[in-house]
């Protein structure tokens, strides 16, 4: 997943207290206030807020110097804290204490920009506290701890010499056998899938300290003693990281020994309150899973539509079933046969790039910036192991700097398990994968974001509008005539559809249902038109994240409603460039958010 939300190495860095944050589900307004106070009370009151936004980002990037890292800010780069109990403790009193001020401000009389990004840094707060205070992911998420990401981003991205950076990560290594001693005395009863996912990324990780790291001080310009300590270093981090591995092997077989392993399922009550923090929609949990139901209804008459279409193309000689939705299934297992080879996969990918650039350049859907480059990478093996293909975007404060298109390679799979994952990232569902994480879906809109006047809008990006734009991006671009409405690349994109709407339907009957594999499975493949390799690694995604699922549905939705509202206000005079580049400015806010801001304007 890409690097523009909070992540979870911040809640694992905090420690539970008492109270848990009030919570809010409905969509605040951030219209100003209708009172008059007098103009100069009213700038005066907005400059505070700019000076109380511009002192917490500050202050933020000290407790979280690796998050930082991640958005561009390199401050304290060589920093690596150590969420150890008087750490944490710290960290959790700052977060108490900065929504405390923030609450001060009368948002009344804020600016519309100013009262989004007060709305925006409260949700932050109470999404921190809750993760803290009640979710306690820290205790039970062995996945929490891995410090390879930031080391990574430092080795790559040129913000100073090699050689500096390289002094930079000797420093920062220091804290690592510390920091996994806290890991280890922080978890208290782990899942076993979280636990199993712990064990293959922090694998990755040596990989990046035993091979990268080290082949990198080799040919480095370091003095001899200085290769000598980073050497020592080195052994000494990937002992710490090896440790944590052999202990997360053993927990893990006491586990299924005795079975008494916690379920990562976590119930109704908990994925209301995370679903209302961390997707920020004017639905519930269950509102939304109940208008995915529906829209599943919904492409499924649009699916069959398609197939009656194209049967007599492809099966000309045989009747078409009476169940329309097995024939829908038996048209896409048929002219799923057509991708790419196994070995090509990556390659394939690097190619399409341009030619979606030049799709929506030459049919000016949106303003591209040919200045922030896209480099399509095989997934680094610290980030495998949750989804097949994502981004890795720079932060506002580093916007030059790469974005890096990470695409798993199949190496991992057999012959088998290869084909079925070909077949799934077909011919035409390659191109819409492509639209949705790079041209112009994340890569185009994480390069916009990082183009807002507010620094909150674009740090504490919002994951239900940053998904939703790449899912509206699929169906935005076929509407306007990418791949000239040819009807195989329509089904194929309401398949992909559908895995969106399914997504949020399996996400809720799973950590809330209690739907088991053998159903889940059952749904993806029969109702949502899947390979088993497809629907089995959403089944081990769905039992390692919560709500997370959700955000691709609910931003779509919410960000295709509001097009058409706009579209029926404005008549003739409604402009498709105009819209996207001006929803695109207000950072990653949440849509609704973003949906008041264009409404007022």
């Amino acid at each position: 997943m890409k690097k523009h939300l909070i992540s979870v190495a911040i809640v694992a860095a905090l420690v539970g207290c008492s109270e848990p944050a009030k919570q809010e589900t409905s969509v605040p307004a951030v219209k100003a206030s209708q009172e008059s106070p007098t103009a100069s009370a009213v700038d005066i009151l907005n400059q505070e807020f700019a000076q109380f936004s511009g002192e917490f980002i500050e202050q933020f990037w000290q407790y979280n110097p690796g998050y930082a890292v991640y958005v561009g800010y390199y401050k304290y780069d060589d920093q690596l804290p150590v969420p150890d109990a008087k750490n944490l403790a710290a960290e959790l009193s700052f977060a108490k204490a900065q929504l405390a001020a923030l609450l001060a401000f009368d948002v009344k009389k804020l600016t519309a920009s100013n009262a989004s990004d007060y709305y925006i840094l409260k949700n932050q707060l109470q999404s921190l506290l809750f993760n803290v205070e009640e979710f306690k992911s820290h205790q039970w998420n062995p996945a929490n701890y891995n410090v390879a990401g930031v080391f990574g981003v430092i080795l790559n991205t040129d913000y100073k010499s090699k050689d500096e950076r390289l002094r930079t990560i000797f420093k920062r290594m220091g804290n690592i056998p510390a920091y996994y001693q806290a890991a280890k005395a922080n978890i208290t009863n782990p899942t076993i899938p979280h636990t199993e996912l712990a064990i293959q990324q922090n694998k990755g990780a040596l990989g990046l300290f035993k091979d990268s790291l080290h082949t990198a001080m080799t040919e480095s310009g370091l003095s001899e003693a200085e290769k000598t300590d980073f050497t020592s270093r080195l052994a000494e981090a990937s002992a710490a990281i090896n440790g944590y591995i052999s202990w997360l092997e053993t927990k893990a077989e006491a586990l299924k020994a005795n079975g008494n392993a916690k379920d990562f399922r976590i119930g109704s009550d908990l994925y209301e309150k995370k679903f209302a923090l961390d997707i920020y929609s004017s639905l519930t949990a269950e509102q939304l899973f109940e208008k995915a139901q529906k829209d599943k209804s919904r492409v499924h008459g649009e699916m069959v539509k398609i197939a009656d279409k194209l049967w007599p193309k492809y099966f000309a000689e045989q009747a078409m079933p009476a169940d329309k939705l097995v024939a829908v299934k038996q048209l896409i297992d048929h002219i799923s046969v057509k991708h790419v080879e196994r070995d090509k996969f990556v390659d394939s990918i690097r190619a399409q790039i341009p030619e979606l650039e030049k799709f929506v350049i030459d049919n000016n859907l949106l303003t591209m910036d040919a200045d922030k480059p896209l480099v399509v990478r095989e997934t680094p093996e610290y980030q495998r192991g949750f989804a097949g293909a994502s981004i890795n975007a720079p932060g506002p404060y580093d916007a030059k700097a790469n974005t890096y298109y990470n695409v798993t390679p199949l190496d991992h799979y057999n012959s088998e398990e290869a084909e079925s994952y070909l077949r799934e990232y077909n011919h035409w569902l390659l191109q819409i994968l492509n639209i949705h994480e790079a041209v112009p879906g994340h890569y185009t809109q994480l390069v916009h974001s990082n183009k807002s006047k507010s620094l909150v809008k674009s740090i504490f990006g919002n994951g239900a509008m940053v998904e939703g734009w790449a899912v509206y991006t699929e169906r935005m671009m076929l509407e306007q005539g990418y791949g000239d409405f040819e009807p195989e690349l329509w089904l194929m994109y309401y398949k992909w559809n559908l895995r969106v709407i399914m997504n949020s339907i399996i996400d809720y009957s799973i950590q809330v249902n209690g739907l088991t594999e053998e159903q889940a499975l059952d749904m993806m493949m029969n109702q949502a038109f899947q390979e088993k390799a497809e629907a089995s690694g959403k089944w081990r995604r769905a039992t390692l994240s919560q709500v997370q699922l959700t955000s691709y549905f609910t931003g779509y939705s919410e960000i295709y409603e509001l097009r058409e509202e706009l579209k029926a206000k404005q008549g003739e005079a409604f402009n498709l460039t105009d819209f996207h580049n001006q929803f695109l400015s207000y950072g990653s806010a949440p849509v609704p958010i973003i949906r008041q801001m264009m409404l007022a304007e």
